[in-house]
Protein backbone atom coordinates (compact mmCIF):
# COMPACT_ATOMS: atom_id res chain seq x y z
CA UNK A 1 0.00 0.00 0.00
CA UNK A 2 2.78 2.45 0.54
CA UNK A 3 4.77 1.80 -2.11
CA UNK A 4 7.95 2.03 -1.06
CA UNK A 5 9.94 0.89 1.98
CA UNK A 6 8.52 -0.93 5.17
CA UNK A 7 8.48 1.67 8.14
CA UNK A 8 11.41 1.35 10.09
CA UNK A 9 11.65 3.05 13.78
CA UNK A 10 14.17 5.39 14.44
CA UNK A 11 15.95 2.56 16.82
CA UNK A 12 16.16 0.47 13.85
CA UNK A 13 17.84 3.38 11.63
CA UNK A 14 19.77 4.64 14.30
CA UNK A 15 21.34 0.88 14.35
CA UNK A 16 22.07 0.86 10.86
CA UNK A 17 23.88 4.30 11.26
CA UNK A 18 26.16 3.11 13.97
CA UNK A 19 27.13 -0.06 12.27
CA UNK A 20 27.93 1.71 9.25
CA UNK A 21 29.76 4.78 10.94
CA UNK A 22 31.80 2.17 12.65
CA UNK A 23 32.96 0.73 9.13
CA UNK A 24 33.54 4.09 7.95
CA UNK A 25 35.43 4.84 10.35
CA UNK A 26 37.63 2.21 10.14
CA UNK A 27 38.74 2.58 7.17
CA UNK A 28 42.32 3.82 7.07
CA UNK A 29 43.27 6.42 4.68
CA UNK A 30 39.64 7.73 4.42
CA UNK A 31 37.21 6.61 1.55
CA UNK A 32 37.25 6.82 -1.48
CA UNK A 33 34.61 7.55 -3.86
CA UNK A 34 33.49 4.13 -4.78
CA UNK A 35 33.32 3.56 -0.88
CA UNK A 36 30.96 6.65 -0.52
CA UNK A 37 28.80 5.29 -3.12
CA UNK A 38 28.35 2.08 -1.64
CA UNK A 39 26.97 4.02 1.79
CA UNK A 40 22.88 3.20 1.84
CA UNK A 41 21.06 6.42 2.47
CA UNK A 42 19.87 6.72 5.43
CA UNK A 43 16.50 6.62 6.39
CA UNK A 44 14.34 9.40 7.79
CA UNK A 45 12.62 8.56 11.09
CA UNK A 46 8.83 9.32 11.67
CA UNK A 47 6.32 8.82 14.06
CA UNK A 48 4.52 5.45 14.03
CA UNK A 49 2.31 5.85 10.88
CA UNK A 50 -1.32 4.92 13.47
CA UNK A 51 0.18 7.15 15.74
CA UNK A 52 0.47 10.07 13.89
CA UNK A 53 -2.50 10.34 12.19
CA UNK A 54 -4.23 11.64 15.24
CA UNK A 55 -1.84 14.27 16.52
CA UNK A 56 -0.57 17.16 15.13
CA UNK A 57 3.36 16.94 15.96
CA UNK A 58 5.77 16.43 13.61
CA UNK A 59 5.72 13.39 11.48
CA UNK A 60 9.27 13.11 10.75
CA UNK A 61 12.13 12.98 13.61
CA UNK A 62 14.88 14.29 12.23
CA UNK A 63 18.60 12.46 12.18
CA UNK A 64 20.76 11.58 15.01
CA UNK A 65 24.44 12.97 15.05
CA UNK A 66 25.47 10.00 13.61
CA UNK A 67 22.29 8.98 10.80
CA UNK A 68 23.68 12.48 9.52
CA UNK A 69 27.64 11.90 9.82
CA UNK A 70 26.79 8.73 7.64
CA UNK A 71 24.72 10.35 5.22
CA UNK A 72 26.89 13.49 4.67
CA UNK A 73 29.59 11.44 3.92
CA UNK A 74 28.13 9.93 1.12
CA UNK A 75 28.82 13.06 -0.58
CA UNK A 76 31.53 12.76 -3.79
CA UNK A 77 32.38 16.53 -2.94
CA UNK A 78 32.81 16.92 -6.74
CA UNK A 79 34.46 19.66 -8.73
CA UNK A 80 32.06 20.84 -11.01
CA UNK A 81 29.24 20.54 -7.77
CA UNK A 82 26.31 20.10 -9.73
CA UNK A 83 24.02 20.17 -6.67
CA UNK A 84 24.39 24.02 -6.19
CA UNK A 85 23.19 24.41 -9.68
CA UNK A 86 20.11 22.87 -8.10
CA UNK A 87 19.92 25.09 -5.80
CA UNK A 88 17.79 28.43 -6.38
CA UNK A 89 19.29 30.64 -3.61
CA UNK A 90 22.84 28.40 -4.58
CA UNK A 91 23.88 27.62 -1.22
CA UNK A 92 27.30 25.53 -0.89
CA UNK A 93 26.11 22.43 -0.63
CA UNK A 94 29.16 20.33 -0.73
CA UNK A 95 30.88 22.73 1.74
CA UNK A 96 27.84 22.67 4.20
CA UNK A 97 27.64 19.03 3.76
CA UNK A 98 31.43 18.40 4.68
CA UNK A 99 31.88 20.11 7.54
CA UNK A 100 28.89 17.87 8.54
CA UNK A 101 30.45 14.95 7.77
CA UNK A 102 33.59 16.18 9.93
CA UNK A 103 31.29 16.66 12.67
CA UNK A 104 31.47 20.65 12.39
CA UNK A 105 28.34 21.39 12.83
CA UNK A 106 28.51 25.22 13.92
CA UNK A 107 30.84 25.67 11.01
CA UNK A 108 28.31 23.58 8.13
CA UNK A 109 25.38 25.59 9.47
CA UNK A 110 27.25 29.05 9.52
CA UNK A 111 28.03 28.35 5.86
CA UNK A 112 24.36 27.61 5.02
CA UNK A 113 23.21 31.09 6.19
CA UNK A 114 25.55 32.76 4.18
CA UNK A 115 23.15 32.06 1.21
CA UNK A 116 19.85 31.37 3.51
CA UNK A 117 18.54 32.62 6.92
CA UNK A 118 15.95 29.48 6.70
CA UNK A 119 17.99 26.51 6.93
CA UNK A 120 15.60 24.49 9.54
CA UNK A 121 12.82 25.61 7.18
CA UNK A 122 14.36 24.73 4.05
CA UNK A 123 15.44 21.34 5.57
CA UNK A 124 11.71 20.68 5.89
CA UNK A 125 9.66 21.41 3.27
CA UNK A 126 11.80 22.29 0.39
CA UNK A 127 11.50 19.86 -2.83
CA UNK A 128 15.17 18.82 -2.86
CA UNK A 129 14.57 15.86 -4.71
CA UNK A 130 13.33 17.69 -7.84
CA UNK A 131 16.33 20.53 -6.99
CA UNK A 132 19.58 19.91 -5.47
CA UNK A 133 19.28 16.28 -4.94
CA UNK A 134 18.23 16.06 -8.83
CA UNK A 135 21.30 17.09 -9.61
CA UNK A 136 23.52 14.91 -7.10
CA UNK A 137 26.16 12.64 -8.99
CA UNK A 138 25.38 9.96 -6.08
CA UNK A 139 21.72 9.52 -7.46
CA UNK A 140 22.69 9.70 -10.95
CA UNK A 141 25.30 7.41 -10.28
CA UNK A 142 22.23 4.71 -8.80
CA UNK A 143 20.10 6.31 -11.38
CA UNK A 144 17.64 7.25 -8.50
CA UNK A 145 17.42 10.32 -7.79
CA UNK A 146 15.70 9.64 -3.96
CA UNK A 147 19.02 7.85 -3.83
CA UNK A 148 21.19 11.13 -3.64
CA UNK A 149 22.95 12.34 -0.46
CA UNK A 150 19.97 13.32 1.42
CA UNK A 151 21.10 17.21 1.62
CA UNK A 152 17.76 18.26 3.38
CA UNK A 153 17.81 16.27 5.84
CA UNK A 154 21.33 16.94 6.80
CA UNK A 155 20.36 20.90 6.81
CA UNK A 156 17.44 20.40 8.65
CA UNK A 157 19.94 18.20 11.21
CA UNK A 158 22.69 21.20 11.42
CA UNK A 159 20.22 23.81 11.94
CA UNK A 160 18.03 22.67 14.80
CA UNK A 161 21.43 21.39 16.63
CA UNK A 162 22.26 25.41 16.27
CA UNK A 163 18.60 26.16 17.66
CA UNK A 164 18.54 23.64 20.04
CA UNK A 165 21.80 24.68 21.76
CA UNK A 166 21.05 27.87 21.55
CA UNK A 167 23.62 29.24 19.78
CA UNK A 168 22.32 30.99 16.76
CA UNK A 169 24.44 33.39 15.43
CA UNK A 170 23.04 36.47 13.62
CA UNK A 171 24.91 37.65 10.24
CA UNK A 172 27.10 40.82 9.93
CA UNK A 173 25.26 43.72 9.47
CA UNK A 174 26.78 46.18 7.24
CA UNK A 175 27.53 49.78 7.75
CA UNK A 176 23.69 51.67 7.51
CA UNK A 177 23.30 53.40 4.17
CA UNK A 178 20.54 55.28 4.91
CA UNK A 179 17.93 53.97 2.62
CA UNK A 180 14.32 52.65 4.29
CA UNK A 181 13.36 49.56 2.44
CA UNK A 182 9.91 48.30 2.33
CA UNK A 183 8.87 44.42 1.93
CA UNK A 184 5.00 43.79 1.39
CA UNK A 185 4.46 40.36 2.43
CA UNK A 186 6.41 38.31 5.16
CA UNK A 187 6.54 34.83 3.42
CA UNK A 188 9.64 32.93 2.17
CA UNK A 189 10.45 35.86 -0.79
CA UNK A 190 9.56 38.77 1.48
CA UNK A 191 11.75 37.23 4.74
CA UNK A 192 15.18 35.97 2.42
CA UNK A 193 14.64 39.71 0.82
CA UNK A 194 14.27 41.61 3.78
CA UNK A 195 17.57 39.07 5.07
CA UNK A 196 19.88 40.35 2.72
CA UNK A 197 18.70 43.67 2.01
CA UNK A 198 19.37 44.66 6.34
CA UNK A 199 22.41 42.61 5.88
CA UNK A 200 23.60 45.09 3.25
CA UNK A 201 22.87 47.82 5.75
CA UNK A 202 19.59 49.53 4.90
CA UNK A 203 16.53 49.91 6.87
CA UNK A 204 14.25 47.25 6.96
CA UNK A 205 9.83 47.05 7.40
CA UNK A 206 7.98 44.10 6.69
CA UNK A 207 4.24 44.93 6.25
CA UNK A 208 2.35 41.82 7.03
CA UNK A 209 -1.90 41.35 6.25
CA UNK A 210 -2.10 38.65 8.89
CA UNK A 211 -1.53 38.91 12.18
CA UNK A 212 1.64 36.89 12.01
CA UNK A 213 4.85 36.54 9.89
CA UNK A 214 5.45 34.06 8.08
CA UNK A 215 2.75 33.71 4.89
CA UNK A 216 2.16 30.07 3.35
CA UNK A 217 4.44 28.80 6.21
CA UNK A 218 2.13 29.92 8.51
CA UNK A 219 -1.16 29.34 7.06
CA UNK A 220 -0.54 26.84 4.63
CA UNK A 221 1.90 24.77 6.01
CA UNK A 222 0.24 22.36 9.00
CA UNK A 223 1.89 22.06 11.80
CA UNK A 224 2.80 17.74 11.73
CA UNK A 225 5.04 19.03 8.38
CA UNK A 226 6.32 22.51 9.46
CA UNK A 227 6.25 23.60 13.83
CA UNK A 228 5.20 27.03 14.07
CA UNK A 229 7.99 27.25 16.80
CA UNK A 230 10.74 27.10 14.36
CA UNK A 231 9.39 29.55 11.76
CA UNK A 232 8.69 32.21 14.84
CA UNK A 233 12.35 31.08 15.87
CA UNK A 234 13.74 31.82 12.76
CA UNK A 235 11.73 34.99 12.33
CA UNK A 236 12.72 36.32 15.37
CA UNK A 237 16.31 36.23 13.95
CA UNK A 238 15.36 38.37 11.87
CA UNK A 239 14.10 40.74 14.29
CA UNK A 240 17.22 40.58 16.30
CA UNK A 241 18.96 41.76 13.21
CA UNK A 242 16.29 45.09 13.46
CA UNK A 243 13.79 44.35 10.80
CA UNK A 244 10.33 45.94 11.78
CA UNK A 245 7.08 44.14 11.32
CA UNK A 246 3.57 45.32 11.15
CA UNK A 247 0.70 43.35 11.15
CA UNK A 248 -2.53 43.42 9.93
CA UNK A 249 -1.48 45.69 7.35
CA UNK A 250 -3.03 45.18 4.17
CA UNK A 251 -1.33 46.99 0.71
CA UNK A 252 -4.31 48.80 -1.30
CA UNK A 253 -6.51 48.96 1.73
CA UNK A 254 -4.47 50.59 4.27
CA UNK A 255 -2.17 51.82 2.58
CA UNK A 256 -1.39 51.85 -1.51
CA UNK A 257 2.10 51.05 -3.00
CA UNK A 258 2.26 54.64 -4.06
CA UNK A 259 1.35 56.33 -0.46
CA UNK A 260 4.55 54.01 0.67
CA UNK A 261 7.07 55.80 -2.04
CA UNK A 262 5.63 58.97 -1.82
CA UNK A 263 4.02 59.64 1.63
CA UNK A 264 6.10 57.38 3.96
CA UNK A 265 9.68 57.97 2.42
CA UNK A 266 10.43 54.51 1.54
CA UNK A 267 12.92 54.48 -1.17
CA UNK A 268 12.13 50.84 -2.73
CA UNK A 269 9.45 48.62 -2.48
CA UNK A 270 9.82 44.70 -2.78
CA UNK A 271 5.99 43.01 -3.39
CA UNK A 272 6.42 39.53 -1.82
CA UNK A 273 2.23 38.99 -1.36
CA UNK A 274 2.27 35.57 -2.92
CA UNK A 275 -0.76 33.70 -4.27
CA UNK A 276 -3.87 33.22 -2.06
CA UNK A 277 -6.66 33.25 -4.34
CA UNK A 278 -8.06 29.33 -4.80
CA UNK A 279 -8.84 28.00 -7.56
CA UNK A 280 -11.94 25.96 -7.93
CA UNK A 281 -12.91 23.35 -10.67
CA UNK A 282 -16.04 25.00 -11.70
CA UNK A 283 -18.41 22.22 -12.06
CA UNK A 284 -21.98 21.84 -10.78
CA UNK A 285 -22.08 21.74 -6.67
CA UNK A 286 -19.45 24.02 -5.45
CA UNK A 287 -21.80 25.79 -3.64
CA UNK A 288 -22.91 23.31 -1.27
CA UNK A 289 -21.95 23.52 2.56
CA UNK A 290 -19.05 20.93 2.84
CA UNK A 291 -17.18 22.36 -0.07
CA UNK A 292 -13.82 24.22 1.19
CA UNK A 293 -10.88 25.02 -0.52
CA UNK A 294 -8.04 23.97 0.51
CA UNK A 295 -6.36 27.66 1.74
CA UNK A 296 -9.69 28.16 3.83
CA UNK A 297 -9.48 24.25 5.22
CA UNK A 298 -5.48 24.61 6.14
CA UNK A 299 -5.65 28.35 7.30
CA UNK A 300 -8.40 27.38 9.67
CA UNK A 301 -6.20 24.93 10.75
CA UNK A 302 -3.16 26.02 11.26
CA UNK A 303 -3.17 29.83 11.59
CA UNK A 304 -6.28 29.63 12.99
CA UNK A 305 -4.95 26.37 15.32
CA UNK A 306 -8.75 24.81 14.63
CA UNK A 307 -7.65 21.71 15.80
CA UNK A 308 -6.82 22.61 19.49
CA UNK A 309 -10.47 22.51 19.77
CA UNK A 310 -10.25 22.47 23.57
CA UNK A 311 -8.75 26.05 23.57
CA UNK A 312 -9.42 27.40 20.35
CA UNK A 313 -13.22 28.46 19.28
CA UNK A 314 -12.74 28.19 15.14
CA UNK A 315 -14.97 26.33 13.59
CA UNK A 316 -14.20 23.53 11.37
CA UNK A 317 -16.45 21.13 8.97
CA UNK A 318 -17.14 17.91 11.22
CA UNK A 319 -16.27 15.50 8.08
CA UNK A 320 -16.80 11.64 7.89
CA UNK A 321 -16.07 11.17 4.46
CA UNK A 322 -13.46 13.57 2.73
CA UNK A 323 -12.46 13.88 -1.00
CA UNK A 324 -9.87 16.16 -1.69
CA UNK A 325 -8.93 16.94 -5.21
CA UNK A 326 -5.38 17.25 -6.95
CA UNK A 327 -2.32 16.00 -6.78
CA UNK A 328 0.02 18.71 -4.91
CA UNK A 329 1.65 19.35 -1.59
CA UNK A 330 -1.51 21.52 -0.93
CA UNK A 331 -3.69 18.15 -1.67
CA UNK A 332 -1.83 16.64 0.62
CA UNK A 333 -1.69 18.42 3.53
CA UNK A 334 -5.17 19.03 3.22
CA UNK A 335 -5.84 15.12 3.18
CA UNK A 336 -3.38 14.86 6.05
CA UNK A 337 -5.36 17.75 7.92
CA UNK A 338 -8.42 16.00 7.19
CA UNK A 339 -7.51 12.32 8.78
CA UNK A 340 -6.27 14.12 11.63
CA UNK A 341 -9.20 15.95 12.12
CA UNK A 342 -11.31 12.88 12.99
CA UNK A 343 -12.46 12.21 9.87
CA UNK A 344 -13.04 8.64 9.45
CA UNK A 345 -12.24 8.16 5.44
CA UNK A 346 -9.91 10.48 3.07
CA UNK A 347 -9.97 10.10 -0.55
CA UNK A 348 -7.14 11.74 -2.80
CA UNK A 349 -8.76 12.02 -6.32
CA UNK A 350 -6.07 12.64 -9.21
CA UNK A 351 -6.79 12.64 -12.62
CA UNK A 352 -3.45 11.37 -13.57
CA UNK A 353 -1.27 8.44 -12.08
CA UNK A 354 1.38 8.73 -9.30
CA UNK A 355 3.97 9.41 -11.52
CA UNK A 356 2.50 12.01 -12.80
CA UNK A 357 1.44 14.14 -9.17
CA UNK A 358 3.87 16.78 -8.30
CA UNK A 359 3.68 16.17 -4.55
CA UNK A 360 6.90 15.42 -2.74
CA UNK A 361 7.18 11.59 -2.99
CA UNK A 362 7.86 11.75 0.77
CA UNK A 363 4.63 13.22 0.81
CA UNK A 364 2.64 10.79 -1.02
CA UNK A 365 4.32 7.79 0.98
CA UNK A 366 3.67 9.27 4.54
CA UNK A 367 0.01 10.03 3.32
CA UNK A 368 -0.60 6.33 1.94
CA UNK A 369 1.15 5.15 5.60
CA UNK A 370 -1.30 6.65 7.25
CA UNK A 371 -4.45 5.37 5.46
CA UNK A 372 -5.36 7.68 3.06
CA UNK A 373 -6.76 6.14 -0.56
CA UNK A 374 -5.70 7.21 -3.78
CA UNK A 375 -8.00 7.68 -6.90
CA UNK A 376 -5.94 8.04 -9.78
CA UNK A 377 -6.78 8.56 -13.72
CA UNK A 378 -10.54 9.95 -12.18
CA UNK A 379 -11.66 13.43 -11.46
CA UNK A 380 -15.12 14.79 -9.90
CA UNK A 381 -17.32 16.46 -12.78
CA UNK A 382 -20.21 17.18 -10.45
CA UNK A 383 -21.28 17.36 -6.44
CA UNK A 384 -24.32 16.71 -5.20
CA UNK A 385 -26.14 17.94 -2.21
CA UNK A 386 -29.19 16.57 0.15
CA UNK A 387 -32.03 18.00 1.32
CA UNK A 388 -30.67 20.51 3.93
CA UNK A 389 -27.70 21.65 0.72
CA UNK A 390 -24.80 19.71 2.63
CA UNK A 391 -22.31 17.86 0.35
CA UNK A 392 -24.24 13.62 -0.15
CA UNK A 393 -21.99 12.26 -3.34
CA UNK A 394 -19.68 13.40 -6.21
CA UNK A 395 -19.62 12.27 -9.43
CA UNK A 396 -16.54 11.54 -11.11
CA UNK A 397 -15.28 10.49 -14.70
CA UNK A 398 -12.45 8.08 -15.46
CA UNK A 399 -9.13 9.43 -17.38
CA UNK A 400 -6.62 7.65 -19.19
CA UNK A 401 -3.39 9.06 -20.21
CA UNK A 402 -2.65 10.93 -23.67
CA UNK A 403 0.51 12.48 -25.29
CA UNK A 404 2.56 15.30 -23.08
CA UNK A 405 0.64 18.52 -22.90
CA UNK A 406 2.37 21.96 -22.20
CA UNK A 407 3.30 20.72 -18.37
CA UNK A 408 5.61 18.29 -19.69
CA UNK A 409 2.84 15.60 -18.25
CA UNK A 410 0.97 12.96 -20.40
CA UNK A 411 -2.31 14.95 -20.68
CA UNK A 412 -5.59 13.60 -18.99
CA UNK A 413 -8.54 12.26 -21.73
CA UNK A 414 -11.97 11.65 -20.29
CA UNK A 415 -13.18 8.22 -20.72
CA UNK A 416 -16.82 7.93 -22.33
CA UNK A 417 -19.28 6.13 -20.44
CA UNK A 418 -16.84 5.67 -17.42
CA UNK A 419 -18.92 8.34 -14.69
CA UNK A 420 -19.50 6.38 -10.81
CA UNK A 421 -20.29 7.99 -7.85
CA UNK A 422 -18.91 8.23 -4.64
CA UNK A 423 -20.77 8.96 -1.04
CA UNK A 424 -18.60 11.85 0.41
CA UNK A 425 -19.78 15.15 2.96
CA UNK A 426 -16.46 16.95 2.42
CA UNK A 427 -15.05 18.39 -0.73
CA UNK A 428 -11.50 20.11 -0.49
CA UNK A 429 -10.58 21.17 -4.23
CA UNK A 430 -6.73 21.56 -4.19
CA UNK A 431 -6.01 22.97 -7.64
CA UNK A 432 -3.50 25.98 -6.81
CA UNK A 433 -4.17 29.51 -6.19
CA UNK A 434 -3.59 32.89 -8.30
CA UNK A 435 -3.35 36.70 -7.10
CA UNK A 436 -5.22 38.49 -4.81
CA UNK A 437 -6.12 41.50 -7.27
CA UNK A 438 -6.22 43.98 -4.91
CA UNK A 439 -2.67 45.13 -6.02
CA UNK A 440 -3.62 45.01 -9.79
CA UNK A 441 -6.70 47.35 -8.87
CA UNK A 442 -4.73 49.97 -6.77
CA UNK A 443 -1.82 50.06 -8.58
CA UNK A 444 -2.01 50.29 -12.63
CA UNK A 445 1.21 51.18 -13.04
CA UNK A 446 2.22 47.82 -12.66
CA UNK A 447 2.24 45.35 -15.41
CA UNK A 448 0.18 41.84 -14.53
CA UNK A 449 -0.44 38.62 -17.12
CA UNK A 450 -3.44 37.36 -18.00
CA UNK A 451 -3.48 35.50 -14.62
CA UNK A 452 -2.58 38.39 -12.45
CA UNK A 453 0.79 37.72 -11.95
CA UNK A 454 3.49 41.26 -11.17
CA UNK A 455 5.57 41.15 -14.33
CA UNK A 456 9.01 41.86 -13.79
CA UNK A 457 12.65 41.71 -15.86
CA UNK A 458 15.92 39.68 -15.44
CA UNK A 459 16.18 41.36 -12.38
CA UNK A 460 12.56 41.45 -10.80
CA UNK A 461 11.69 44.69 -11.20
CA UNK A 462 8.43 45.58 -11.82
CA UNK A 463 7.24 47.87 -14.87
CA UNK A 464 6.60 50.58 -11.89
CA UNK A 465 9.62 52.60 -10.44
CA UNK A 466 11.72 51.67 -7.45
CA UNK A 467 9.29 48.53 -6.99
CA UNK A 468 10.27 45.10 -7.32
CA UNK A 469 8.05 41.68 -6.80
CA UNK A 470 9.19 38.11 -6.33
CA UNK A 471 7.44 34.69 -5.08
CA UNK A 472 4.35 33.23 -6.30
CA UNK A 473 2.79 36.67 -6.85
CA UNK A 474 5.30 36.52 -9.82
CA UNK A 475 5.73 32.95 -10.44
CA UNK A 476 2.30 31.92 -9.41
CA UNK A 477 2.39 29.23 -6.44
CA UNK A 478 5.46 27.43 -6.60
CA UNK A 479 7.78 26.40 -3.61
CA UNK A 480 9.15 27.82 -0.03
CA UNK A 481 12.90 27.58 -2.07
CA UNK A 482 11.52 29.21 -4.99
CA UNK A 483 10.00 31.74 -3.61
CA UNK A 484 13.26 32.19 -1.53
CA UNK A 485 15.24 32.58 -5.03
CA UNK A 486 13.32 35.58 -6.26
CA UNK A 487 13.88 37.28 -2.86
CA UNK A 488 16.95 37.25 -3.05
CA UNK A 489 17.72 38.50 -7.05
CA UNK A 490 15.05 41.15 -5.91
CA UNK A 491 17.10 42.26 -2.48
CA UNK A 492 20.78 42.34 -4.86
CA UNK A 493 19.25 44.35 -7.63
CA UNK A 494 17.20 47.01 -5.00
CA UNK A 495 20.71 46.92 -3.35
CA UNK A 496 22.60 47.76 -6.53
CA UNK A 497 20.44 49.88 -7.89
CA UNK A 498 20.56 52.11 -4.39
CA UNK A 499 23.71 52.51 -4.67
CA UNK A 500 23.81 53.65 -8.44
CA UNK A 501 21.27 55.95 -8.03
CA UNK A 502 18.88 54.73 -10.68
CA UNK A 503 16.66 56.74 -9.79
CA UNK A 504 18.92 59.81 -9.65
Amino acid sequence: MSGGHAYRTKEEIEAQAIRVWGDISSREGGLSNKDRAAIPQMDMPAQDPVARGKNQREVALGYTETMARVEASRCLDCKNRPCVSGCPVSIDIPGFVKLAAEGKFRESVDLIKESSLLPAVCGRVCPQESQCMEQCTVGKVAKDKMKSVAIGRIERYVADREREEGKVRLPEIATATGFKVGIIGSGPAGLTAAADLRKAGHEVTVFEAFHKPGGVMIYGIPEFRLPKEIVRQEISSLEAMGVEFHYNFLIGRTRTIADLLSKDGFDALFVGSGAGLPTFMRIPGENFVGVFSANEYLTRANLMKAYDRERVDTPIYESKRVAVLGGGNVAMDAARMALRLGAEEVNVIYRRTRDEMPARAEEIEHAMEEGIRFHFLANPVEIFGDENGKVRAIRCQRYELGEPDDSGRRKPIPVEGSEFEMEMDTVIPALGNVSNPLIKQTTSEIETNKRGNIVVDGENRTSMARVYAGGDIVLGAATVILAMGEGRKAAAAITRDLAERRWG
